[in-house]
């Protein structure tokens, strides 16, 4: 039998996420990350996210993110329609398998994501 994973909201929305060093595929600023990966058991990759400023591209993503953003402001912007996404607190985003684009954090994202 497996366990339910409770996180109370003030570790979701402030605690701390154990340091993941700097953002794979970084090309602008020192995107520094934390992690904190929860769910062990579930299909999938599921987890705390935090990013700081920095950008780098995406390139026909592997899998599905669903992700909701808890703080910070980033820009994503869509290679196929060069269209510019501003996100915050409170938005949610999905990301397609196949999809291409750019991600360019302004200021710390956190968030709470689904990989599948």
């Amino acid at each position: 039998m497996t366990a339910m994973t409770v996180i109370k909201s003030a570790e979701v929305m402030s605690g701390h996420l154990p340091p993941a060093g700097q953002r794979p595929g970084a090309d602008k600023g020192d995107p520094q990350l934390g992690l904190l990966r929860i769910a062990p058991n579930a299909s999938g990759n599921i987890g705390i996210w935090e990013c700081q400023p920095g950008g780098w591209p995406v390139n026909n993503r592997p899998d599905t993110e669903v992700t909701f953003i808890l703080s910070g402001t980033a820009t994503i912007t869509d290679a196929t329609t060069g269209t510019a996404h501003t996100i915050m607190a409170g938005d949610l985003v999905v990301l397609p398998r196949g999809w291409t684009g750019r991600w360019d954090v302004t200021e710390t994202v956190r968030k709470v994501y689904a990989i599948y």
